[in-house]
């Protein structure tokens, strides 16, 4: 799956205000590090019902930056997981780690 995260949603939002987006940008980086924090530490645990949790809000991450294909790889792991199942694991971190390259850059 290859997929480039965008900010067309947040220039959208801001709607040319720069410090609105400068802002929406910050708490993205800094929600993203704690929530990915947070997911691999209940992954590690092997609690599967709160890494879904944990999944849940990433979801939202991925969608925000235009990640289509992932936000659906993310809403079918979350289910997974909540059934105990971790095959996607692989697929979804890959995404975690395109994401992460990605706000470097910003």
């Amino acid at each position: 799956m290859s997929e480039t995260p965008n900010l067309s949603y947040i220039e959208a939002l801001s709607d040319g205000d720069d410090a609105f987006k400068h802002k929406i940008l910050n708490i993205i980086k800094n929600e993203y590090i704690l929530e990915r924090e947070i997911y691999t530490k209940n992954l590690l645990s092997k609690d599967h019902i709160a890494t879904a949790d944990n999944v849940h809000k990433l979801k939202h991450k991925i969608s925000i930056l235009g990640l289509e294909k992932s936000y659906e790889l993310a809403h079918e792991y979350e289910h997974q997981l909540r059934e105990g199942k971790f095959n996607l694991k692989d697929k979804f971190e890959f995404t975690l780690s395109t994401i992460a390259n990605f706000l470097k850059t910003i």
